[in-house]
Order: structure tokens, then sequence, then C-alpha cells
């Protein structure tokens, strides 16, 4: 259930890009920034508004991976799993992240503390694997980078 404040950022994000030509993606990612997911509710009034089907706007969510339709946890953690990245180890760093924060990928762990998801370019191909915690991308990660990068972000209040 959206909160008052959610639902009203929603609406202004909306009203504010609808007009554009192309509007839905620049509304997704608004929303996305504000809210930090797409919610189920905000498809239907965005489908209303730009006057698309609800299948439309749904298809689109679900297609770029970029996009979340549920809350993410705490810290976002995500992989490179592009060409370059995995033939330098990104899906053995892809199966141990899963594993170390007992993950299946995509959704928050238990405790809500870390979400990890795969992404398809960081732009640091020539020092990969790649992953990025919190949007902060970093270059040549192996396991045990990996577990001091989180082990950071735990301790951060």
């Amino acid at each position: 259930m959206l909160t008052d404040s959610a639902r009203e950022t929603i609406n202004e994000v909306v009203a504010s890009h609808k007009q554009m030509p192309g509007a839905l993606l620049p509304i997704l990612h608004g929303i996305q920034d504000a809210v930090g997911y797409i919610p189920a509710e905000a498809v239907d009034s965005i489908a209303r508004e730009l006057n698309l089907s609800r299948a439309e706007v749904h298809g689109v969510v679900t297609y770029y991976h970029h996009f979340r339709s549920e809350p993410a946890g705490k810290h976002v953690v995500q992989i490179c799993r592009a060409e370059a990245c995995r033939s330098m180890g990104s899906e053995r760093l892809w199966a141990h992240a899963c594993l170390h924060l007992d993950s299946d990928g995509h959704k928050p762990t238990k405790d809500g503390a870390f979400t990890v998801e795969p992404v398809y370019c960081l732009g640091l191909c020539a020092s990969s694997p790649s992953m990025a915690i919190d949007g902060k991308v970093h270059s040549r990660v192996n396991v045990e980078k990996f577990n001091t990068l989180v082990a950071q972000a735990r301790s951060q209040a």
C-alpha cells in the first residue's frame, strides 16, 4: 500500500513529464528515483495518463533490468554480467554474492540490508569484473574485495 506522500510524488512525476514525446521512460526513471521502485499502483495511473495499456507499461517495467517492481534493500549491489566481466569471473562473483548475502537476486535479503541485481555494463570493461554498491562503482572485484565492500556497507549507519 502506497503512502499518500508516495502517491503524490508519483502524480507529480507523471504530470511533469506526460506531455513529453516518449514520456514513459522519463516517468519511470523519475518514479524509481523518487520512490525507489515502480509500484503496481503507479502502472495504472501511468497507463491512464499516457493513453497506454497496463500491459504496455508493465512490459517496459519488466523488460528493463534497471526498474524494480518492489522496494530494494537498504544497499543495492549490482554485479556486471556483460561479456567482458563474465570472461573475467563475474559469474563466480554473482554466485558468491547470492550465497554470501543469502539472496536469489532481485529481492531484498531477509534482513532488508541488501538487494543483489545484475547489470549489463558499468563501463569498466578494461578493469573487470565490476560491481556497484549504492551507485559507487568498483573495478577488478574478486571475492575478497566483494566481502570487504559489503562489510563496509553494513557498517554504515
